[in-house]
């Protein structure tokens, strides 16, 4: 009796300890399969266009308009580069620096006032002259590599699958999902709805650039309502945007008159960064009739003339999918 009753516990034991080992590998399992995801969703290249360049010179349903220049009309095209400035007589900018606050509540940030001669002269580019998810290279690099004189980061639109992405004229997604931001060839900028049209209606209403990201936060030159309760995302790493933050954004004056942010953050009595109100006083104050903010964070970057204007929060500049920039 005494030899039977061991024996049994022993098997409860050996079952206990199968369980144990069962619950232990099915952890394992479901966090290793949980790692592989999350790999393959953040960090592995997805490449869809390997080529933009040559995929773009086939696919352009836009032909650039550079009739009129100084070129052709037999005089030098003058270009004068500063410090804080460029123009090439037909495109001209202007670098400002402003310092507001004190201590810790000291702000930063960086304003770019663009005149553009034509509304081709904004073009965009992506990390490493590919398209897909999780492709990212430096926003000076980008920029140099495009023979950039400016450029600032982008929408990030490597980062998701959806959106409604339009570039230099050419389609290159059309996932309807958020609020966008368009540039149409005639040098007008407005706000949409990506779920009320297509990639196609929009190339056909001669759009030239399309950003996925958002909010708006200014239209008609008044503050968007609600917008410190925005989730760019659903997705996991980019949920809320609230709070103090390095931002980039860009904010429309008049058809080719466009003004560029961006505001540097977390670096205590340097600059804390700002809310997404705050950044849209910072465009009223400009005299922004539209503005739509950007990625942020350690992305917000700004380039000018081979340096960079801003100093980015991560300590250097962190790789980003994409820049809008100006050709030198």
């Amino acid at each position: 009796m005494e030899r039977s009753t061991r024996r049994h516990r022993r098997i409860r034991r050996i079952r206990r300890r199968n369980v144990i080992l069962a619950s232990a590998l099915t952890t394992t399992l479901t966090l290793s399969g949980a790692a592989a995801w999350a790999a393959d969703r953040y960090l592995v290249e997805h490449v869809e266009i390997d080529d933009v360049a040559a995929y773009e010179a086939e696919n352009s349903s836009v032909t650039v308009d550079d009739s009129g220049t100084a070129e052709e009309e037999g005089e030098d095209a003058e270009v004068v580069l500063t410090d804080t400035s460029y123009t090439d007589g037909q495109t001209s900018l202007e670098i400002s620096t402003v310092v507001e606050g004190s201590g810790d509540a000291t702000v930063t940030y960086y304003v770019a006032d663009v005149t553009l001669g034509d509304a081709t002269a904004l073009r965009s580019a992506f990390a490493d002259n590919r398209f897909g998810q999780n492709i990212t290279e430096l926003t000076s690099t980008i920029a140099e590599d495009n023979g950039a004189v400016f450029a600032i980061n982008g929408d990030y639109y490597g980062f998701r699958d959806t959106g409604i992405v339009i570039r230099n004229g050419v389609v290159y997604r059309d996932e309807p999902a958020r609020t966008g931001l368009v540039f149409f060839t005639d040098g007008t900028v407005e706000v949409y709805d990506e779920t009320t049209t297509s990639a196609d209606e929009l190339l056909a209403a001669g759009a030239w650039n399309t950003l996925s990201f958002g909010p708006a936060i200014v239209e008609d030159g008044s503050i968007v309502d609600g917008i410190e309760e925005v989730e760019i995302d659903t997705n996991f790493g980019n949920h809320s945007i609230q709070g103090d933050q390095p931002r980039t954004a860009v904010g429309v004056i008049d058809d080719n008159h466009l003004v560029f942010v961006v505001v540097d953050g977390r670096q205590t009595g340097y600059s804390e960064g700002v809310t997404l109100t705050e950044l849209a006083d910072i465009f009223v104050d400009l005299g922004a009739t539209t503005a739509y903010n950007l990625d942020g964070g350690g992305s917000s970057t700004m380039y000018f003339a081979g340096d960079l204007v801003n100093s980015p929060s991560n300590g250097g500049e962190r790789a980003t999918s994409d820049i809008l920039y100006i050709a030198g």
